[in-house]
């Protein structure tokens, strides 16, 4: 997963609220409200929210 937002550059946490397509185009919300349809403003692909990750802790 990519670690910022593709348009603002705002850092996305793992458990954030981002959004992603098919080509793995990586928004913010805010960014991705901006957009004037439902389309990947990059490749047309389906937005949908980014699944989150898991964050485990070292192996100590």
């Amino acid at each position: 997963m990519r670690p910022n937002c593709e348009s603002c550059a705002r850092d996305l946490p793992p458990d954030g609220e981002a959004y992603v397509c098919s080509y793995e185009c990586t928004w913010c919300a805010a960014c991705r409200n901006g957009f004037p349809g439902p389309a990947c403003p990059n490749c047309g692909g389906d937005l949908q929210r980014r699944p989150t990750r898991v964050v485990r802790p070292a192996d100590g």
